[in-house]
């Protein structure tokens, strides 16, 4: 049972049993997000498919690529897509904590401090540019995730149900930024990495671009259906579900033991490890790959699901030695490593 300490939007610990026809319905309604997402979001399904395994997981997204590749665009075409209000906020090293998270105001007519609150209290958050605000903004932002509140004075407030905050990083400019630190990026239930798209991709980017210079030119376009929010929740309670084999738990669990003791399969791997990562990946490991299953409409987890997020999930909870770093080695690579060596159940 969900008790009054938990968490807003935390699951309860037996997820409801759910109709095949239930499943069904929740199964049809992300097809058809997806499908959405895919025709407007063109040439970044990788993204796509990472954003909905955030929503059903209850986790946090940080996606680093160059500007210009949909970052934006596809956190906010989901958020038009559900009955959820959206905001950016765009992080400057000017930035105050109170710019994010709200302030009180003083109201003279009645004597009294009102408290207003901030772009943070929407169910979905972009945090662009995330590393470019300062050390105070990204400490309010992680009590924001990892608690699900806002502290601001002595008053705490809490966040909505639904809570997912997608922050973006540049790789190319470092000028003027602000490290994440290792506690904050744990946070993050997955750490994703976007490319270029290709040839054909980029075609059909030019043809939406020319169709919607045209649209805006014409009268608005209908508003698209909205997914209710309590189809949202079903869904995760069918992740939670699903079923996880015995063998498959204990491969997911050896690659995170893998990454704190990586000496039993390769001792140079192991020097090139500084810090494994903690029982949050093991959580976010089996939530994902939960997630990934039932967006292929399984029942069950499979090692392969496991292995498709692995990168994700881990890439910025394993961090490499300074004599890695020197080599050119890092936390994707590392990954690519333990995934070689970890038998297979």
């Amino acid at each position: 049972m969900q008790t009054p300490d938990s968490p807003a939007g935390a699951m309860p610990d037996t997820p409801p049993v759910l109709a095949d026809a239930e499943h069904a319905r929740l199964h049809d309604a992300f097809r058809e997000l997806r499908q959405a997402l895919s025709a407007e979001i063109v040439g970044q399904s990788a993204l796509i498919e990472r954003l909905l395994i955030a929503l059903l997981a209850d986790g946090h997204l940080l996606v680093e690529g160059a500007p210009g590749l949909a970052k934006t665009s596809a956190v906010r075409a989901l958020a038009a897509r559900l009955e959820a209000d959206f905001a950016r906020v765009q992080f400057t090293p000017d930035l105050l904590p109170a710019d994010l998270t709200g302030t009180e105001v003083w109201r003279p007519q009645d004597g009294r401090f009102e408290f207003q609150a901030g772009p943070i209290f929407h169910p979905i958050l972009l945090a662009d540019e995330i590393n470019r605000a300062p050390a105070k903004v990204q400490s309010a932002l992680l009590e924001a995730m990892g608690e699900r509140q806002v502290t601001v004075g002595r008053a705490t407030y809490a966040l909505p149900p639904l809570f997912l905050v997608m922050a973006t990083q540049n790789p190319i400019e470092q000028e003027g930024t602000f490290p994440l630190p290792e506690a904050q990026l744990d946070r993050f239930l997955m750490h994703v990495r976007i490319g270029y798209p290709e040839a054909a991709a980029e075609a059909e980017i030019l043809r939406l671009a020319r169709e919607r210079a045209r649209d805006s030119l014409r009268a608005a376009a209908p508003a698209a259906q909205r997914l209710p929010l309590a189809d949202v929740f079903a869904a995760r309670s069918a992740v939670l579900g699903l079923h996880v084999a015995p063998a498959v738990e204990r491969y997911l669990i050896e690659l995170v033991l893998a990454s704190r003791d990586a000496a039993r399969y390769d001792a140079a791997l192991a020097r090139r490890i500084a810090w494994g990562a903690s029982p949050r990946g093991s959580i976010a490991l089996e939530r994902c790959a939960r997630a990934h299953a039932w967006l292929a409409g399984r029942d069950f987890v499979t090692p392969d699901d496991v292995r498709a997020i692995a990168h994700d999930v881990l890439r910025h909870r394993i961090l490499p030695s300074y004599e890695a770093t020197a080599e050119g080695w890092d936390g994707e690579r590392l990954v690519g490593e333990l995934l070689q060596r970890v038998p297979l159940p």
